[in-house]
């Protein structure tokens, strides 16, 4: 468990009570609504799911698997205890919801009358977010072999901007999902005279400029609060660090990152923050070992979101803020800390943390 005081610099709904479902519970007036508005976002075609949910005969034969998750609170992916914070992109079902899947399922999983279908929503075309303002791609295909284990890649893009630019979202788009893990974008600015090296080492120390956003198994892209953005100066190179997994096939990709320009006024500057222990080591034997960490805020700060990350030996996470006056609180907890699932918290109302 690592507890850690973090921020973002700047500046979901809860499980409602038990209802009861009523009536005759079908697909068209029911299921599909639910499914629209939670699950499209990830299951629909071209997206990190294994199978789209966009139509009853995409739905129907997946309807037990369905009840078993929502059951199980293992779809849609959310890991934080409820007890401690409230986040803005709370992605839990409300018991109704819940129960909704279930009565289908009981039901014989009905597809009921066509008319009742509310409209299907509309996504940009290979985006979450919509059409971006500007697209930075790996200049060139990335070979990726068949087997073993590949190194943390670093290619450098550069963005050309001949004036500063305010960045209120970013999506990080893989090109090959089959065997990209992750992706993290850093902005590495103009006068950075440090040369790009090579390992993780290299993006630990912070060589590689501030971080931008990331892409993981989970990950929903990064959108910042309005009135708060991230600046990225003229001149500046994108670093795209690549971790590719090898799937027993050789294959390419050709990664790429969309960014959006803030509309509104920018009233605040948005900065990532690390609270790191990259250096600790387990006892052998040691099945529960606790490493901490922390990070101190140097002026008055809002956190944003927070997104806890460790390895697969990593079992649950927590993060604490101390205050001045000798006060703390746990603001995030994740007693169940899945590597497969690199979960962002947004919160509802950013936290405020004095200097």
């Amino acid at each position: 468990m690592r507890h850690f005081m973090a921020a973002v610099f700047c500046l979901s709904a809860a499980v409602a009570a038990n209802e009861s479902v009523p009536g005759r519970v079908t697909f068209s007036k029911d299921v599909a609504p639910i499914l629209y508005q939670r699950c499209l976002e990830c299951h629909r075609a071209g997206e990190v799911a294994p199978m789209s949910l966009t139509t009853y005969q995409e739905a129907r034969p997946w309807a037990r698997a369905i009840k078993e998750k929502v059951l199980e609170r293992k779809m849609p992916p959310w890991l934080a205890d409820a007890h401690y914070g409230q986040f803005e992109n709370d992605r839990r079902l409300s018991q109704k919801e819940i129960d909704t899947f279930v009565a289908w399922v009981d039901a014989g999983a009905p597809k009921g009358d066509d008319k009742d279908l509310p409209p299907l929503p509309k996504f940009a075309e290979g985006w979450t977010l919509g059409k971006p303002d500007v697209v930075f791609a790996l200049e060139n295909e990335v070979d990726v072999p068949a087997d073993g284990v590949v190194p943390y890649r670093y290619y450098t893009v550069p963005t050309n901007f001949t004036e500063d630019k305010w960045i209120q979202a970013a999506e990080i788009r893989p090109g090959n999902r089959a065997v990209v893990h992750h992706i993290i974008v850093n902005v590495r600015e103009p006068g950075d005279q440090q040369e790009q090296a090579a390992g993780v080492q290299a993006d630990v120390r912070g060589r590689q400029g501030f971080k931008l956003a990331g892409f993981a198994p989970g990950e929903q892209p990064k959108v910042w609060p309005q009135g708060t953005a991230k600046m990225i100066k003229a001149g500046s190179n994108l670093i795209f660090q690549m971790h590719y997994t090898p799937n027993g096939k050789a294959a390419t990709d050709r990664s790429y990152v969309g960014l959006f320009f803030a509309k509104d006024p920018v009233e605040r500057k948005v900065l990532t923050a690390t609270a790191l222990n990259a250096k600790f080591v387990i006892p052998p034997g040691d099945g529960n070992h606790e490493v901490r960490s922390s990070w101190t805020a140097s002026q008055d700060v809002r956190i944003v979101d927070l997104m806890p990350h460790m390895h697969y030996r990593g079992k649950d996470f927590t993060y604490t803020a101390v205050y001045p006056d000798g006060r703390s609180e746990i603001i995030l907890s994740v007693p169940k800390y899945d590597f497969g699932w690199q979960l962002l918290y947004r919160f509802r109302e950013p936290l405020f943390l004095p200097k």
